[in-house]
């Protein structure tokens, strides 16, 4: 069974339609990837899902419940990291988690939680004095204290270096190792394409495209082959040729670079010439979504 499914989801705020009929569903031990650019509803489907947020029709089934109902079973089987959280500022990181672990029915144990999100060092210092990277990853914590089948993650890395944020990665391979469903939400696009087996973009309230980042990527498959012209010689009719917008580079753009590549270091050769600066790229994760949420 799915551990999420979504189906024709709507939510308006007053005349804005936030939400226009989503629909997907999000595999036992997957990581699912929700991208869009802000206003586009994120935000409020994982509220809907959560349970914190009602929803105005379609049907959504978490874990096998109803979120809307709130019902006790659901929230102790789930962990969240919110865009924004509450944490009690004169506690200390320990003395927090210790006591979101009381909430839970099996928690893991509280040093250990802490010592996986590389809080082991702060552990006593109180939750005021963190940083905000150090106060994201106690966030992190207390989503995984309970030990949840299904993780929601909001943002997660937000304000991390790189350091921290490819900590909070492990953290994430770590828990999808064992087992567990996430929803992660966030604007990085590497975050997506290392993490993620399927994404969802979403765009004014709609869902756009669903895929792997390799599917997705592969729907724009067109190459660039970028080199310096060599003076006096007209570059073959092997693709769409035009200027790079830097002195002197032309790019031949082609759904088939093998070849294309092929043929131009061919003409190259047969004309004694070399490709100065040569350089093949593919189009990025971020090209694509940029392109199905219009630039947003």
């Amino acid at each position: 069974m799915p551990a999420i499914v979504v189906e024709d989801l709507r939510k308006s705020y007053g005349p804005v339609r936030a939400v226009q009929g989503v629909s997907f569903t999000v595999e036992t031990g997957e990581v699912f990837g929700l991208l869009g650019p802000n206003g586009a509803g994120k935000t409020t489907i994982v509220e809907i899902l959560e349970g914190y947020r009602r929803r105005d029709g379609g049907r959504v089934e978490v874990l096998g419940e109803d979120p809307a109902r709130g019902a006790r079973g659901f929230k102790r089987r789930a962990g969240m990291v919110l865009q924004e959280c509450a944490v009690e500022p004169y506690l200390s990181v320990r003395e927090v988690v210790e006591l979101h672990r009381g909430y839970y029915p099996s928690p893991l144990p509280g040093d250990e939680v802490i010592d996986l999100v590389g809080l082991s060092e702060s552990a006593d210092v109180r939750v005021m004095r963190l940083s905000g990277g150090q106060q994201r990853r106690l966030d992190l914590a207390l989503a995984l204290v309970g030990d949840p089948e299904l993780l929601f993650l909001d943002e997660p890395t937000t304000g991390f270096d790189p350091s921290a944020r490819r900590n909070a990665w492990e953290i994430v391979r770590s828990m999808r190792r064992l087992g567990k469903t996430i929803l992660l939400t966030t604007h990085y696009m590497d975050e997506a394409q290392n993490l993620t087996d399927r994404i969802c973009v979403v765009s004014h309230g709609q869902v756009v495209r669903i895929g792997t980042a390799v599917s997705l990527r592969a729907e724009r498959a067109a190459t660039s082959i970028r080199f310096v012209k060599p003076d006096g010689l007209t570059v073959p009719e092997v693709g769409d040729l035009m200027p790079s917008g830097e002195d002197g580079l032309v790019a031949v753009v082609t759904d088939t670079p093998t070849r294309t590549l092929h043929e131009l270091t061919a003409w190259a050769m047969a004309h004694g010439v070399e490709l100065e600066r040569l350089e093949v790229t593919q189009p990025s994760l971020e090209d694509v979504y940029l392109e199905l949420t219009g630039g947003e």
